[in-house]
Protein backbone atom coordinates (compact mmCIF):
# COMPACT_ATOMS: atom_id res chain seq x y z
CA UNK A 1 0.00 0.00 0.00
CA UNK A 2 2.97 2.43 0.37
CA UNK A 3 4.05 2.41 -3.09
CA UNK A 4 0.66 3.18 -4.11
CA UNK A 5 0.37 6.12 -1.89
CA UNK A 6 3.81 7.53 -2.85
CA UNK A 7 2.47 6.95 -6.76
CA UNK A 8 0.67 10.49 -7.79
CA UNK A 9 -2.69 9.25 -8.92
CA UNK A 10 -3.92 10.01 -12.39
CA UNK A 11 -5.18 13.18 -13.57
CA UNK A 12 -8.25 12.45 -16.05
CA UNK A 13 -9.56 14.71 -18.13
CA UNK A 14 -12.64 15.18 -20.11
CA UNK A 15 -12.96 16.42 -23.94
CA UNK A 16 -15.52 17.72 -25.77
CA UNK A 17 -13.92 17.54 -29.47
CA UNK A 18 -10.67 16.92 -31.04
CA UNK A 19 -9.14 20.45 -30.29
CA UNK A 20 -9.84 20.27 -26.56
CA UNK A 21 -8.94 17.18 -26.19
CA UNK A 22 -5.19 18.42 -27.79
CA UNK A 23 -5.50 21.72 -24.91
CA UNK A 24 -6.25 18.92 -22.36
CA UNK A 25 -3.01 16.45 -23.65
CA UNK A 26 -1.28 20.24 -23.56
CA UNK A 27 -2.14 21.76 -20.54
CA UNK A 28 -1.51 18.58 -17.74
CA UNK A 29 -3.72 15.28 -18.18
CA UNK A 30 -2.34 11.93 -17.54
CA UNK A 31 -5.60 10.45 -19.63
CA UNK A 32 -8.32 11.62 -21.34
CA UNK A 33 -11.98 10.47 -21.99
CA UNK A 34 -14.05 11.16 -24.80
CA UNK A 35 -17.27 10.03 -25.70
CA UNK A 36 -18.06 8.63 -29.75
CA UNK A 37 -21.23 9.89 -31.57
CA UNK A 38 -23.35 7.29 -29.81
CA UNK A 39 -23.62 5.31 -26.84
CA UNK A 40 -22.48 7.91 -24.41
CA UNK A 41 -24.46 9.41 -21.75
CA UNK A 42 -23.05 13.09 -22.94
CA UNK A 43 -25.08 13.08 -26.24
CA UNK A 44 -25.66 17.09 -26.71
CA UNK A 45 -21.58 17.25 -26.11
CA UNK A 46 -20.15 18.14 -30.15
CA UNK A 47 -18.30 14.26 -29.38
CA UNK A 48 -15.82 12.83 -31.71
CA UNK A 49 -16.19 11.19 -34.82
CA UNK A 50 -14.25 8.07 -35.62
CA UNK A 51 -11.61 9.83 -37.51
CA UNK A 52 -11.98 12.66 -34.82
CA UNK A 53 -10.82 10.13 -32.22
CA UNK A 54 -8.13 7.73 -34.28
CA UNK A 55 -6.06 11.35 -34.27
CA UNK A 56 -6.54 12.17 -31.02
CA UNK A 57 -5.89 9.28 -29.61
CA UNK A 58 -2.98 9.10 -32.20
CA UNK A 59 -2.15 12.78 -30.60
CA UNK A 60 -2.30 11.63 -26.77
CA UNK A 61 -0.01 8.80 -27.31
CA UNK A 62 2.66 10.61 -29.16
CA UNK A 63 2.55 12.44 -25.80
CA UNK A 64 2.19 9.97 -23.30
CA UNK A 65 -1.09 10.09 -22.48
CA UNK A 66 -3.90 7.76 -22.93
CA UNK A 67 -7.47 8.16 -24.00
CA UNK A 68 -10.88 6.26 -22.88
CA UNK A 69 -13.58 6.18 -24.63
CA UNK A 70 -17.40 6.22 -23.18
CA UNK A 71 -19.98 3.82 -23.95
CA UNK A 72 -21.61 4.10 -20.75
CA UNK A 73 -25.38 4.36 -21.52
CA UNK A 74 -27.82 1.93 -19.91
CA UNK A 75 -28.67 -0.32 -22.80
CA UNK A 76 -31.86 -0.91 -24.51
CA UNK A 77 -32.49 -4.24 -27.01
CA UNK A 78 -31.99 -2.23 -29.97
CA UNK A 79 -28.61 -0.67 -28.79
CA UNK A 80 -27.29 -3.61 -28.51
CA UNK A 81 -26.23 -5.16 -32.53
CA UNK A 82 -25.01 -0.87 -33.11
CA UNK A 83 -22.80 -1.55 -29.73
CA UNK A 84 -21.23 -4.48 -31.19
CA UNK A 85 -20.33 -2.93 -34.35
CA UNK A 86 -19.70 0.38 -32.71
CA UNK A 87 -16.66 -1.29 -30.44
CA UNK A 88 -15.75 -3.29 -33.82
CA UNK A 89 -15.05 0.00 -35.39
CA UNK A 90 -13.05 1.20 -31.96
CA UNK A 91 -10.88 -1.84 -32.72
CA UNK A 92 -9.45 -1.72 -36.02
CA UNK A 93 -9.85 1.91 -36.82
CA UNK A 94 -9.71 4.53 -32.98
CA UNK A 95 -7.57 1.76 -30.67
CA UNK A 96 -8.54 3.30 -27.72
CA UNK A 97 -6.74 2.64 -24.08
CA UNK A 98 -9.75 1.37 -22.73
CA UNK A 99 -13.81 1.72 -22.47
CA UNK A 100 -16.01 3.62 -20.04
CA UNK A 101 -18.84 0.76 -19.31
CA UNK A 102 -21.84 0.73 -17.53
CA UNK A 103 -23.78 -1.73 -18.76
CA UNK A 104 -23.93 -5.47 -17.97
CA UNK A 105 -24.66 -6.86 -21.61
CA UNK A 106 -22.25 -3.65 -23.09
CA UNK A 107 -19.80 -5.02 -20.89
CA UNK A 108 -20.48 -8.96 -22.06
CA UNK A 109 -19.84 -7.54 -26.08
CA UNK A 110 -16.49 -5.65 -24.62
CA UNK A 111 -15.05 -8.80 -23.61
CA UNK A 112 -15.78 -10.32 -26.99
CA UNK A 113 -14.95 -7.79 -29.64
CA UNK A 114 -12.33 -6.48 -27.82
CA UNK A 115 -11.41 -8.39 -25.28
CA UNK A 116 -7.18 -6.57 -25.02
CA UNK A 117 -8.79 -3.45 -24.15
CA UNK A 118 -9.25 -2.41 -20.46
CA UNK A 119 -12.76 -1.86 -18.83
CA UNK A 120 -13.74 0.70 -16.47
CA UNK A 121 -16.99 0.30 -14.47
CA UNK A 122 -18.78 3.53 -14.81
CA UNK A 123 -20.45 5.35 -11.98
CA UNK A 124 -23.35 4.84 -13.42
CA UNK A 125 -23.61 1.42 -12.09
CA UNK A 126 -23.68 2.42 -9.16
CA UNK A 127 -20.43 1.55 -7.18
CA UNK A 128 -21.24 1.32 -3.79
CA UNK A 129 -19.70 -1.43 -1.95
CA UNK A 130 -16.07 -3.43 -1.88
CA UNK A 131 -18.05 -6.29 -2.99
CA UNK A 132 -19.47 -4.63 -6.29
CA UNK A 133 -16.01 -3.66 -7.39
CA UNK A 134 -14.43 -7.40 -6.50
CA UNK A 135 -17.44 -8.67 -8.67
CA UNK A 136 -16.48 -6.36 -11.43
CA UNK A 137 -12.65 -7.98 -10.87
CA UNK A 138 -13.59 -11.12 -11.35
CA UNK A 139 -15.52 -10.85 -14.82
CA UNK A 140 -12.19 -8.63 -15.89
CA UNK A 141 -12.61 -5.05 -15.15
CA UNK A 142 -9.37 -3.11 -14.72
CA UNK A 143 -11.30 -0.36 -12.77
CA UNK A 144 -14.04 0.92 -10.82
CA UNK A 145 -15.37 4.74 -10.66
CA UNK A 146 -16.76 4.84 -7.46
CA UNK A 147 -20.67 5.97 -7.04
CA UNK A 148 -20.34 10.13 -5.88
CA UNK A 149 -22.27 8.85 -2.44
CA UNK A 150 -19.05 7.69 -1.04
CA UNK A 151 -17.16 9.04 1.66
CA UNK A 152 -13.21 9.04 2.10
CA UNK A 153 -13.57 6.51 4.76
CA UNK A 154 -15.70 4.12 2.80
CA UNK A 155 -13.49 4.24 -0.19
CA UNK A 156 -10.59 3.29 1.86
CA UNK A 157 -12.26 0.57 3.53
CA UNK A 158 -12.80 -0.58 -0.27
CA UNK A 159 -9.26 0.09 -1.01
CA UNK A 160 -8.54 -2.51 1.79
CA UNK A 161 -10.88 -5.16 0.51
CA UNK A 162 -9.87 -4.86 -3.25
CA UNK A 163 -6.97 -6.59 -5.21
CA UNK A 164 -4.24 -4.21 -5.33
CA UNK A 165 -4.34 -4.25 -9.25
CA UNK A 166 -7.91 -2.87 -9.52
CA UNK A 167 -8.28 0.65 -9.48
CA UNK A 168 -10.22 2.49 -8.03
CA UNK A 169 -11.06 6.09 -10.41
CA UNK A 170 -12.90 8.77 -8.38
CA UNK A 171 -14.68 12.36 -9.22
CA UNK A 172 -13.28 15.42 -7.73
CA UNK A 173 -13.94 18.68 -9.11
CA UNK A 174 -17.12 19.40 -11.47
CA UNK A 175 -20.64 19.18 -11.67
CA UNK A 176 -22.48 17.26 -8.97
CA UNK A 177 -25.75 15.42 -10.28
CA UNK A 178 -29.20 15.72 -7.49
CA UNK A 179 -29.61 11.91 -8.51
CA UNK A 180 -28.12 8.35 -7.03
CA UNK A 181 -24.97 8.42 -9.16
CA UNK A 182 -26.56 10.21 -12.38
CA UNK A 183 -29.01 7.91 -12.66
CA UNK A 184 -31.71 10.16 -13.27
CA UNK A 185 -35.12 9.84 -14.28
CA UNK A 186 -36.04 13.56 -13.67
CA UNK A 187 -35.55 14.52 -17.46
CA UNK A 188 -37.27 11.16 -19.11
CA UNK A 189 -40.09 11.87 -16.66
CA UNK A 190 -40.39 15.86 -17.67
CA UNK A 191 -39.04 15.78 -21.12
CA UNK A 192 -39.29 12.85 -22.43
CA UNK A 193 -35.61 12.41 -22.72
CA UNK A 194 -33.67 9.68 -21.15
CA UNK A 195 -31.27 11.09 -19.26
CA UNK A 196 -29.53 7.15 -19.07
CA UNK A 197 -28.96 7.31 -22.72
CA UNK A 198 -27.51 10.05 -23.08
CA UNK A 199 -30.06 13.44 -23.60
CA UNK A 200 -30.48 15.02 -20.53
CA UNK A 201 -31.84 18.15 -19.97
CA UNK A 202 -31.01 18.67 -16.23
CA UNK A 203 -33.84 19.54 -14.51
CA UNK A 204 -31.59 19.37 -11.62
CA UNK A 205 -31.30 23.45 -12.47
CA UNK A 206 -34.51 24.39 -13.44
CA UNK A 207 -36.72 26.63 -10.55
CA UNK A 208 -39.98 24.66 -9.31
CA UNK A 209 -42.79 25.50 -7.80
CA UNK A 210 -45.16 23.70 -5.37
CA UNK A 211 -48.75 22.38 -6.79
CA UNK A 212 -51.11 21.16 -3.87
CA UNK A 213 -52.99 18.13 -5.32
CA UNK A 214 -56.48 19.71 -4.35
CA UNK A 215 -55.80 23.13 -6.21
CA UNK A 216 -54.81 22.30 -9.58
CA UNK A 217 -52.83 25.48 -11.64
CA UNK A 218 -52.39 26.75 -8.31
CA UNK A 219 -49.17 27.48 -8.64
CA UNK A 220 -47.07 27.92 -5.00
CA UNK A 221 -43.27 29.60 -4.71
CA UNK A 222 -41.04 27.76 -2.46
CA UNK A 223 -39.33 30.57 -1.34
CA UNK A 224 -35.90 30.42 0.34
CA UNK A 225 -35.33 34.73 -0.54
CA UNK A 226 -37.37 36.69 -2.95
CA UNK A 227 -35.87 35.00 -5.97
CA UNK A 228 -37.79 31.70 -5.52
CA UNK A 229 -35.09 27.96 -4.78
CA UNK A 230 -33.68 25.98 -7.08
CA UNK A 231 -34.09 23.03 -4.64
CA UNK A 232 -32.11 20.66 -6.66
CA UNK A 233 -29.24 22.79 -7.65
CA UNK A 234 -25.63 21.46 -6.25
CA UNK A 235 -22.39 23.79 -6.29
CA UNK A 236 -20.07 22.22 -7.71
CA UNK A 237 -17.42 19.43 -6.55
CA UNK A 238 -13.97 20.98 -5.75
CA UNK A 239 -10.94 18.73 -4.03
CA UNK A 240 -8.00 20.70 -5.03
CA UNK A 241 -7.25 21.36 -1.19
CA UNK A 242 -7.76 17.86 -0.52
CA UNK A 243 -5.26 15.54 -2.89
CA UNK A 244 -3.31 13.99 -0.15
CA UNK A 245 -6.54 12.85 1.34
CA UNK A 246 -7.53 11.66 -1.67
CA UNK A 247 -4.27 9.88 -1.99
CA UNK A 248 -4.65 8.33 1.46
CA UNK A 249 -8.16 6.83 0.80
CA UNK A 250 -6.15 4.49 -2.17
CA UNK A 251 -7.86 6.83 -4.89
CA UNK A 252 -5.78 5.92 -8.27
CA UNK A 253 -7.52 7.95 -10.94
CA UNK A 254 -8.81 11.81 -10.39
CA UNK A 255 -11.81 12.46 -12.75
CA UNK A 256 -13.08 16.00 -13.11
CA UNK A 257 -16.26 15.83 -14.68
CA UNK A 258 -17.65 18.22 -18.04
CA UNK A 259 -17.52 16.53 -21.40
CA UNK A 260 -19.56 19.55 -22.28
CA UNK A 261 -17.17 22.21 -21.17
CA UNK A 262 -14.99 24.88 -23.16
CA UNK A 263 -11.52 24.23 -23.57
CA UNK A 264 -10.97 27.35 -21.39
CA UNK A 265 -12.41 25.26 -18.63
CA UNK A 266 -10.28 22.65 -19.39
CA UNK A 267 -7.34 23.63 -19.65
CA UNK A 268 -7.86 25.76 -16.45
CA UNK A 269 -8.82 22.92 -14.78
CA UNK A 270 -6.26 20.74 -15.72
CA UNK A 271 -3.31 22.73 -15.53
CA UNK A 272 -4.18 23.53 -11.76
CA UNK A 273 -4.64 20.25 -10.85
CA UNK A 274 -1.64 19.32 -12.77
CA UNK A 275 0.46 21.94 -10.62
CA UNK A 276 -1.04 20.92 -7.67
CA UNK A 277 0.04 16.89 -8.36
CA UNK A 278 3.37 17.97 -9.54
CA UNK A 279 4.12 20.17 -6.12
CA UNK A 280 2.70 17.64 -3.99
CA UNK A 281 5.65 15.28 -5.61
CA UNK A 282 7.91 17.48 -4.62
CA UNK A 283 6.79 18.23 -1.18
CA UNK A 284 3.61 18.80 1.40
CA UNK A 285 5.26 22.07 2.13
CA UNK A 286 5.12 22.79 -1.56
CA UNK A 287 1.51 21.62 -2.28
CA UNK A 288 0.45 24.09 0.73
CA UNK A 289 2.15 27.26 -0.19
CA UNK A 290 0.68 27.22 -3.87
CA UNK A 291 -2.74 26.90 -2.14
CA UNK A 292 -3.73 30.17 -2.90
CA UNK A 293 -2.74 30.20 -6.57
CA UNK A 294 -4.79 26.73 -7.24
CA UNK A 295 -7.84 28.42 -5.44
CA UNK A 296 -7.71 31.65 -7.40
CA UNK A 297 -7.42 29.55 -10.76
CA UNK A 298 -9.84 27.22 -10.19
CA UNK A 299 -11.82 30.08 -9.35
CA UNK A 300 -11.29 32.13 -12.26
CA UNK A 301 -13.48 28.96 -14.53
CA UNK A 302 -17.18 29.43 -14.60
CA UNK A 303 -18.32 27.76 -11.61
CA UNK A 304 -22.00 26.92 -8.98
CA UNK A 305 -19.29 27.96 -6.08
CA UNK A 306 -17.75 24.95 -4.46
CA UNK A 307 -18.69 22.04 -2.08
CA UNK A 308 -16.86 18.66 -0.98
CA UNK A 309 -19.64 16.45 -1.88
CA UNK A 310 -19.81 13.44 -0.04
CA UNK A 311 -16.29 12.95 0.84
CA UNK A 312 -16.49 14.31 4.17
CA UNK A 313 -19.98 12.58 5.23
CA UNK A 314 -23.46 13.39 3.66
CA UNK A 315 -23.92 16.88 2.74
CA UNK A 316 -25.67 19.57 4.37
CA UNK A 317 -27.75 22.44 3.59
CA UNK A 318 -24.78 24.84 2.49
CA UNK A 319 -23.87 22.28 -0.45
CA UNK A 320 -27.10 23.78 -2.31
CA UNK A 321 -27.83 26.73 -4.14
CA UNK A 322 -31.06 28.50 -3.61
CA UNK A 323 -31.38 31.78 -5.62
CA UNK A 324 -30.14 30.75 -9.22
CA UNK A 325 -29.40 28.37 -11.32
CA UNK A 326 -26.66 30.24 -13.34
CA UNK A 327 -22.59 30.35 -13.30
CA UNK A 328 -20.65 32.67 -12.11
CA UNK A 329 -17.59 33.31 -14.75
CA UNK A 330 -14.54 35.19 -14.33
CA UNK A 331 -12.90 35.07 -17.52
CA UNK A 332 -14.30 35.16 -21.78
CA UNK A 333 -13.02 32.59 -23.48
CA UNK A 334 -11.13 34.21 -26.71
CA UNK A 335 -9.77 30.79 -28.40
CA UNK A 336 -7.03 29.34 -29.28
CA UNK A 337 -3.81 30.20 -31.05
CA UNK A 338 -2.96 28.26 -34.16
CA UNK A 339 -0.57 28.60 -36.58
CA UNK A 340 1.88 31.81 -36.64
CA UNK A 341 2.88 33.61 -40.47
CA UNK A 342 5.45 35.22 -41.37
CA UNK A 343 4.12 38.68 -40.06
CA UNK A 344 3.63 37.55 -36.51
CA UNK A 345 0.45 37.19 -36.77
CA UNK A 346 -1.51 33.58 -35.53
CA UNK A 347 -4.67 32.06 -36.49
CA UNK A 348 -7.51 31.94 -34.19
CA UNK A 349 -11.02 30.85 -34.51
CA UNK A 350 -12.81 33.31 -32.26
CA UNK A 351 -15.24 32.42 -29.58
CA UNK A 352 -16.16 35.87 -28.14
CA UNK A 353 -15.55 39.52 -29.07
CA UNK A 354 -12.65 41.48 -28.50
CA UNK A 355 -10.83 44.62 -30.28
CA UNK A 356 -7.97 46.00 -31.07
CA UNK A 357 -6.58 47.97 -28.37
CA UNK A 358 -8.11 45.59 -25.92
CA UNK A 359 -5.84 43.92 -22.92
CA UNK A 360 -6.16 40.56 -23.10
CA UNK A 361 -4.95 37.07 -21.34
CA UNK A 362 -2.47 34.46 -22.61
CA UNK A 363 -2.77 31.65 -20.91
CA UNK A 364 -0.05 29.44 -21.00
CA UNK A 365 0.46 25.46 -20.35
CA UNK A 366 3.04 26.22 -17.41
CA UNK A 367 1.07 28.06 -15.31
CA UNK A 368 2.30 31.70 -16.91
CA UNK A 369 -0.58 34.11 -17.78
CA UNK A 370 0.50 37.02 -19.85
CA UNK A 371 -1.11 40.47 -20.31
CA UNK A 372 -0.72 41.30 -23.17
CA UNK A 373 -2.39 44.00 -25.94
CA UNK A 374 -4.21 43.39 -29.54
CA UNK A 375 -2.27 45.11 -31.44
CA UNK A 376 -4.03 43.89 -35.02
CA UNK A 377 -6.97 41.67 -36.34
CA UNK A 378 -8.01 40.78 -39.47
CA UNK A 379 -10.46 38.83 -41.31
CA UNK A 380 -8.94 35.26 -43.37
CA UNK A 381 -9.29 37.49 -46.71
CA UNK A 382 -6.91 39.98 -45.03
CA UNK A 383 -8.92 43.08 -44.33
CA UNK A 384 -8.32 45.04 -41.46
CA UNK A 385 -10.56 44.40 -38.49
CA UNK A 386 -11.13 46.87 -35.75
CA UNK A 387 -13.24 44.10 -33.38
CA UNK A 388 -13.87 40.22 -33.71
CA UNK A 389 -17.49 40.01 -33.17
CA UNK A 390 -18.52 37.14 -35.31
CA UNK A 391 -18.41 33.86 -33.04
CA UNK A 392 -16.34 31.47 -34.95
CA UNK A 393 -14.90 33.91 -37.50
CA UNK A 394 -11.43 32.95 -38.52
CA UNK A 395 -8.85 35.12 -38.05
CA UNK A 396 -5.48 36.32 -37.91
CA UNK A 397 -4.19 38.12 -34.95
CA UNK A 398 -1.38 40.32 -33.84
CA UNK A 399 -0.60 40.92 -30.06
CA UNK A 400 2.51 42.33 -28.20
CA UNK A 401 3.58 39.60 -27.32
CA UNK A 402 3.59 36.03 -29.76
CA UNK A 403 1.91 33.27 -28.33
CA UNK A 404 2.47 29.75 -29.01
CA UNK A 405 0.82 27.42 -30.60
CA UNK A 406 -2.41 26.03 -28.35
CA UNK A 407 -2.07 28.78 -25.73
CA UNK A 408 -5.38 30.03 -24.68
CA UNK A 409 -6.15 33.47 -25.20
CA UNK A 410 -9.23 34.78 -22.48
CA UNK A 411 -10.23 38.69 -21.25
CA UNK A 412 -11.70 39.17 -17.94
CA UNK A 413 -15.71 39.17 -17.98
Amino acid sequence: MKDRQARLPELLIPASCLEVLKVAVLYGADAVYIGGEAFGLRAKAKNFSLQDMKEGVEFAHSHGVKVYVTANILAHNDDLDGVRTYFEELKTVVKPDALIISDPAVFTIAKEVVPEVEIHISTQANNTNYGTFNFWHSLGAKRVVTARELSLKEIREIRDRIPDDMEIESFVHGAMCISYSGRCLLSSFMAGRDANRGACTHPCRWKYSVVEESRPGEYMPVYENERGTYIFNSKDLCMIEHLPDLMAAGVDSLKVEGRMKTALYVASVARTYRKALDDLSVSMEQYEQNMEWYKAEIGKCTTRKFTTGFFYGKPDSDTQIYDNNTYTQDYIYLGIAGDLDDAGRFALEQRNKFSVGEEIEIMKPDGRNITVTVEGIWAADGTAQESAPHPKQELWVRLSEQPEKYDILRRRA
